[in-house]
């Protein structure tokens, strides 16, 4: 079975035992797109450095980037965020490679106190493969990738005729239909 023409949608188990997770087979490298984005301390720098710290991480290589964008922060007053989209090549399964994400945001000080709060570090699973993904972890797609600015216009200055697999629409597609313009960091 070949991941780039499975589609799947999985919901909560009725089980406990039941797997939520497509099954991926060993060894063969898939492709996901994540989001980064920080509003605390030498926002570039961090990312940057979390850039390194994946591409450092077995069975992980980011493939390319997107630029770093300045873009006015969502939720509760704060500073601005420098947001980018980067895409990798895992040979992790999605539930392995949020674990892998979220222990980089770790690592690099991010601490979970308020939703859309200030953070060091935020690191999105936005796609993989064309998986639909839906446990009480982890969705794929992003369920809120398709209105927000500062995913859609940094992916697709990288992926632009990567699928979203919920809407059929490219995301090259969907920033047309859905962005404003945001501030290009040179």
């Amino acid at each position: 079975m070949q991941l780039d023409r499975f589609f799947m949608s999985v919901t909560h188990p009725t089980s406990p035992t039941e797997n939520c997770v497509p099954s991926l087979a060993t060894g063969r490298s898939y492709q996901s797109a994540i989001a980064l984005g920080s509003n605390l301390g030498n926002s570039v720098a961090i990312l940057e450095a979390a850039l390194a710290a994946l591409n450092e991480t077995p069975g992980i290589t980011v493939t390319s980037r997107s630029s770093w964008y300045m873009t006015e922060a969502v939720g509760p007053p704060q500073p601005d965020y420098i947001n980018g989209c980067a895409l990798l090549e895992v040979q992790l399964d999605p539930q392995e490679l949020l674990k892998t994400l979220l222990n980089i945001e770790k690592k690099f000080g991010r601490v979970r106190r308020e939703r859309w709060g200030p953070r060091t570090i935020d690191l999105d699973l936005i796609l993989f493969e064309n998986v639909i993904l839906d446990t009480a972890e982890l969705q794929i797609p992003h369920p809120r990738m398709r209105e927000r600015a500062f995913v859609l216009v940094p992916l697709t200055e990288i992926a632009p005729h990567w699928i979203d697999p919920v809407s059929g629409k490219t995301i090259a597609e969907l920033n047309k239909a859905n962005c404003q313009t945001l501030c290009l960091m040179v």
